[in-house]
């Protein structure tokens, strides 16, 4: 396995996760939809629903961390940053993620570890409202996504180092289902030609292919 394909390999693990656990959020949309139907249509609210859709957004919010790293879609204040050549951008990158990004989460994951074992040994329910619901497996969340999120963070440091190397930055698996977004795009567009719109799929299709390439070398 090369490093292109240990970065796609870290990549996938982190858009699969991402993938499945966006799957919450139609629980969720369900879990108020329900509750807001029994609380105002048949005056029956649940007691422990503020706590389930916490439990449900948190959890969503926590495991989709690794995802979002892993599409380079966290906030960034690219002002600057943008008009930086790549191994520069590599180079703050790197101490960023050595000085901070590292430490922080590796904390994340030691302390939230001890936290959720804390809470599976003593059952601990939630206090929010009365006789709430069980939260010692949502506790175990937090170590779990810390620890997604500090896989997804090697990669992105190898990703630096490798672009201090070579100049240029390592592709990322959002290539692929960028080029969807680029056809999609063009073909419903009224101001590209025909003879423009095909030239740009298939120079969206070249890119891609040499991606593939640089992934299988």
């Amino acid at each position: 396995m090369n490093i292109q394909q240990f970065l796609y390999f870290i990549d996938g693990i982190s858009t699969w996760v991402g993938k499945a656990v966006a799957w919450l959020i139609i629980l969720l949309m369900t879990v108020v939809c329900v509750e807001v139907f029994k609380r105002y249509i048949m005056n029956m609210p649940t007691a422990w629903i503020f706590d389930a859709d916490n439990i449900i957004y948190g959890a969503l919010f926590m495991l989709c961390g690794a995802y979002t790293l892993a599409q380079n879609a966290h906030v960034r204040g690219d002002f600057l940053y943008s008009s930086m050549r790549p191994r520069l951008q590599a180079g703050l990158d790197l101490v960023l993620y050595v000085v901070f990004f590292l430490p922080g989460i590796a904390a994340l994951i030691y302390a939230g570890a001890d936290y959720a074992a804390d809470s599976w040994r003593i059952a601990e329910h939630s206090n929010v409202t009365a006789n709430g619901p069980p939260i010692y497996h949502f506790k175990t969340v937090i170590p779990v996504a810390g620890a997604l999120v500090m896989l997804q963070g090697i990669a992105e440091v190898v990703r630096c180092v490798v672009c201090l190397k070579t100049g240029e930055w390592p592709s990322r698996l959002r290539d692929v289902a960028e080029i969807d977004v680029v056809e999609e795009q063009l073909a419903h567009s009224e101001y590209v030609d025909e003879e423009s719109r095909k030239i740009a799929i298939e120079r969206a299709h070249e890119i891609d292919e040499a991606a593939r390439q640089r992934g299988m070398g």
